[in-house]
This record gives C-alpha cells, structure tokens and sequence, in this order.
C-alpha cells in the first residue's frame, strides 16, 4: 500500500492548490470552483501518469517478458516488480525441472535395457536409443507413430494388444534376428511402458555353456567307455599275453587321453582366473624356442622338416610357463596336421614398432576360411575324427588364445585349403626387449593392451 499515500498527498496538494488558485483570482465564492476545479486537475495528472505507466509495464508484457521489468514508483512499480518476481521464479522452477528431466533420461539412456512410452492409442510418445536399436526406429521420425505400423512381429503385437502382460514376450527381431525380451507395464490412463532387453549374447553364453558341457562329457565318456570294454574283456575272456599287452596298451592310451583332456580343463581354469603375468618378468624366447623345438622334433620322430629361426636375445615379458604352452600347441597342432614329409616353419622377431612375432607356419592341409573364425572355441574342430586320432583335445587353440590375451597380444590367422596354414602370435611392444638394449619403461608397460581377435 506505500503506492496510496503519494496518490492521496497529490489530490490534497492539487485540491490546495485549486482552492488558493480560486482565492487570488477572484473573490472567496471562486474557492470553492478553485476547489473542485484542483481535484479535476489533479485527477486528470493521476490518469495519465498511470496511462503511461500502464502502457509500458502492457508493452513489457507483450513483449515476451524480455529484458527487466520497468523500474518505476508507485502502484505499476510494485505491479511489476511483483509479475517480474513470479514470472522469474516460475521459469527458475521451469529450468530446475527441465534439467530434472534430462538427467532422468540419461540415466535412462545409460540403462543397458530399452524404454519405450506409448500413449491410448499406442503411439510413440518417447523412445530411448537403446529401445530404437532394438526395434529398429528412428527416435525423432517415428515419434507420434503407432508401434504395430512399425514393429509387424505376429507375436509381439499380438502380445501388446492382448492386455495381459503379467510375462515377459520373447521373439527375434526381424532386421537382424537378435532375441528380444519385452516386458509390458500399463500406466496412466491407457499408456504403457516398454522395457526391452537384448536376450542374444546370453542365450550365446548359455548355448556355449551347454555345449561345454556336453562336448566335456563326450570327450570323457568316449575314453571310459572303452576302458570298461577293455576290463571286461580282460576279466571274461582267456587272452593270450601278447592280446593282454596289447589291451594293456590301449587301456593306457584312453587314461593319457583323458588325463590330457583334464590337463587341458585345468589349464584353462587355471588361465581365466589368475591376474595377467607380470610385465617385469623376462623370457628368453631363444632358450623357451629350444625346449619348443625338442618337444616338436620328438613328436614328429623325423616325419617333418622342422626350421626353427629368431632374432638373438629377444625377449618377452610374461609367464614361460603360459608362453611355452602356447607356441608348444600350436607347433604340435602343425606337426599332428601336417603329413609327412612337410615343412613346418617356426620364426621369432621384432617388428618394426618393437612388438614381437612368433609365426607358426606348416605345409599341411590348410583350414576352409568358413572355420576360421570359431577355430579357438573349445572343443571345436574342423573335423572330428581326425583330430582324435592324432590325439588333440579340441581345447588346444583355446588355450593359446587365452595365453595371447593375457599378455595382451594378438592371434593372427591364416589359412588355405591346400596351402597350409600359418598362426601369428604378435606381443605388444611394451612387454618385448633385445637383451643389452634400453629396457621399456614401467609406464609404457601398462599402456592399454589390444584385445587377442580370433
């Protein structure tokens, strides 16, 4: 109310004014006119004062609230002062809640699961991007579109329209056949909710798991079965002593088998749940070559040229243990694959970044190219039968893979049906030296590693 006394103080002083006007100019019956005459006047000044106020505090208004309020005395002051506050504190409000919002959906956008918001009619009201790739969607273009028009999976929308969403449905998607789990949850009036999960990659590790077990179980049972048949036969026919040596024999190349085979299981165990080896560590490749390259000669028996050659004093920094079972596997797995009188090639170097190759290179058969992607999977083989008979496990090249990754190198390979195969183990440079050279320094040891490709 400050804005009423100056009003009320300004038609006293012109009601005055009038009175003492009247006074001078004529006699006292012109006070009274004088009088009247001031309050107009007065009241005429107020108006269009309060006019003029009005109209800028109107202009202001109209003009989308920019800039400040017009500063002024008086009633249209306080007005806005007043309408400049609240509208202030309503677009401060306003902002608080929009940045509300927005860290709601990025932490929406972070989930790894897609959410989706329909309306009544099951329309796109907003679609993360997790949610778009799944569906395949363009989050912008195909807002405020019906999702059936859009996603025409006899199951899904048949889900969706059946109003019973108390399960998840699961279906592949059309685009890329990825399997999706949608789970349905209503709200509001006539919305819902969509919350899908790409179920691919874990139904990939569980069929994984499910053949490990399988193929762990087969490889297990073959050898015991024929052991039981060996006993048998040993305890309920007459045998002569060379069929009971023989028996003996073949009963003692099933238990190698088997132990091999657990040798494999225990090794990978052993592989996937220790922390990487130590960067400070160093081997000779020249020396952990030669123990490579006896275990090879003594394999072949003279059925394959052997050519071992390296750089002199290279070394590598990692577990001999780990190194020497991985190029050991791939060296057995070329002289058990390569027939005889083939050559088989094993080469050591640095390369010209510093990183270190040791290449396994063979004469045998080569690998078709549609196999070469899955050759480290365990238990996997080109062909089953042949790989039993030279006495592999299937887990061999899972092992070296394993191996390479630990020490953050790469598997590289190559291969062609009739032109043999050849197996690249490239090790990072930060865990490769010369001996009598400048070591590498700690911080280049813990640079990041590439991830091994199969």
């Amino acid at each position: 109310m400050s804005w009423l006394i100056p009003r009320v103080l300004a038609a006293l002083a012109a009601m005055a004014l009038g009175g003492i006007a009247g006074l001078l100019l004529g006699p006292v019956q012109a006070a009274i006119p004088g009088l009247f005459l001031g309050c107009a006047f007065a009241v005429a000044v107020i108006a269009v004062v309060d006019r003029m106020r009005g109209r800028q505090l109107l202009a202001w208004l109209r003009g989308g609230l920019e800039g400040p309020a017009p500063r002024d005395a008086g009633f249209w002051g306080e007005l806005a002062y007043r309408i400049e506050r609240a509208v202030r504190g309503a677009e401060q409000s306003a902002r608080i809640e929009r940045e509300r919002l927005a860290q709601f959906l990025s932490a929406i956008e972070a989930s790894p699961n897609g959410v989706l918001l329909l309306d009544a009619g099951e329309h796109i009201e907003w679609c993360s991007a997790r949610a778009a790739d799944h569906f395949a969607l363009d989050p912008k273009r195909d807002r405020r579109q019906r999702l059936t028009n859009l996603v025409r999976v006899p199951a899904f929308v048949a889900h969706l329209q059946s109003g019973s969403f108390d399960e998840p449905i699961v279906f592949q998607a059309p685009r890329d056949r990825r399997t999706l789990s949608v789970q349905v949850r209503p709200y509001g009036e006539g919305q819902k909710l969509l919350l899908s999960q790409d179920l691919t990659e874990q139904e990939r590790s569980e069929g994984m798991r499910r053949d490990f077990v399988a193929n762990v179980s087969h490889e297990i049972r073959t050898p015991l079965t024929v052991l039981s048949g060996f006993l048998e036969t040993l305890g309920n026919l007459p045998l002569t002593d060379v069929e009971r040596r023989k028996v003996v024999m073949m009963m003692k190349q099933q238990a190698q088998r088997m132990s091999t085979l657990v040798d494999d299981l225990l090794t990978l165990a052993q592989l996937e749940g220790s922390p990487r080896p130590s960067a400070d560590r160093w081997v000779d490749l020249g020396s952990l070559l030669g123990l490579v390259e006896a275990e090879g000669r003594a394999l072949s028996a003279g059925r394959h040229a052997l050519h071992f050659e390296g750089t002199p004093g290279l070394e590598a920094a990692g577990a001999q243990n780990e190194l020497q079972s991985a190029i050991g596997n791939l060296v057995n797995n070329a002289v058990r694959y390569t027939p005889e009188g083939g050559r088989i090639d094993v080469t050591w170097r640095q390369q010209a970044d510093g990183s270190a190759e040791i290449a396994v290179a063979d004469t045998g058969p080569g690998i078709a190219r549609e196999h070469l992607p899955r050759l480290t999977e365990r238990f996997y083989r080109v062909d089953g039968s042949r790989s039993r008979e030279t006495g592999g496990t299937g887990l061999g090249l899972s092992i070296v893979k394993h191996v390479v990754q630990r020490h953050g190198g790469e598997l590289e390979i190559r291969s062609e049906v009739g032109k043999g195969s050849v197996f690249r183990i490239v090790l990072p440079a930060a865990r490769v030296r010369v001996r009598g050279l400048a070591v590498p320094r700690a911080d280049e040891m813990r640079e990041a590693q590439p991830v091994a490709r199969r």
